[in-house]
């Protein structure tokens, strides 16, 4: 086993090993930090410290696991989304910053088009962790949430956080928004970030991402815009006269996407929106208002 005791050697020997591995540095903090049950700056001020020799053996395989191209988020089995904690595994996809902004465009039509208080129905279809459902649902609480994905795992792993932020979100497993076709549910608002890999783009992936995330919540299709032709079939049947559609993209395909609403909705006010790092990533649709 690999020769320290202390915080910083611990660090030093993570942070080195990921460099020479090609892996993020900062891994080694948030992992240390896991295990010491420490916040960063605890862990900052606990340098000279030492660390009980079952953890530093937990922290030595972890770090290597990571090297073999684990997610981080799976090894320690959590993820931070707009402020809060959400339980992740292999079932899901790992929530990404861009999609605190989908959220956040949601959030800003809502006050925007609805009167303050009125109840607004909303389904997040294919909801993974959860991240987007709960999200809209404990920061307005006058959005009715349901969800939609076709993996039970996928939604037991969603219901988990629901439960333990306790966020009132209602759960139909099926394939996009065909649970609520059937029980002729309207909604005022669909948001989704669904798969949207073209299929020959998988393998230019990170082998940490393309290895380990499920590859049902990544691909989609040969130029990665099925899911968005299907709901265009799909929306209309159950969105309200007045309604919002609110999607994630892949870079560059923005204008396609907002294209096929603007033939779906010909009335809809649409807008490709960028993400903080200027490439598009959201496009959303305002119909009837």
């Amino acid at each position: 086993m690999e020769q320290f005791s202390k915080v910083y050697e611990a660090l030093n020997w993570a942070s080195s090993c990921l460099r020479n591995s090609n892996r993020d540095e900062n891994v080694g903090e948030l992992l240390l930090s896991h295990h010491l049950k420490m916040i960063r700056s605890s862990l900052l001020a606990s340098l000279r410290e030492d660390i009980e020799p079952s953890i530093i053996e937990q922290f030595i395989s972890d770090v290597k696991k990571h090297i073999d191209g684990i997610p981080v988020q799976y090894i320690i089995g959590f993820e931070d989304f707009y402020g809060r904690t959400f339980k992740v595994n292999t079932e899901v996809l790992i929530p990404r910053p861009e999609t605190e902004e989908l959220v956040e465009g949601v959030l800003k039509r809502v006050k925007r088009l609805y009167v303050d208080g009125e109840t607004v129905s909303a389904v997040d279809v294919g909801t993974g962790s959860g991240a987007i459902a709960v999200t809209l649902a404990l920061e307005n609480p006058a959005i009715e949430m349901c969800t939609v994905d076709i993996a039970k795992e996928s939604i037991e792993v969603a219901k988990l956080n629901a439960e333990r932020l306790h966020a009132k979100v209602h759960f139909y497993e099926g394939d996009l928004l065909q649970p609520l076709i059937m029980r002729k549910k309207k909604v005022d608002i669909v948001v989704s970030n669904p798969p949207y890999i073209p299929d020959l783009d998988i393998e230019t992936l990170s082998t940490v991402v393309k290895d380990h995330e499920p590859i049902r919540a990544l691909v989609g299709g040969k130029d990665g815009l099925d899911f968005y032709r299907r709901f265009m079939i799909e929306i209309p049947q159950v969105l309200n006269e007045k309604g919002v559609v609110a999607f994630e993209v892949g870079v560059g395909q923005g204008q396609a996407v907002a294209d096929m609403l603007a033939a779906t909705f010909p009335l809809a006010t649409i807008e490709v929106m960028n993400d903080i790092n200027g490439k598009d990533r959201m496009v959303f649709a305002e119909i009837g208002f």
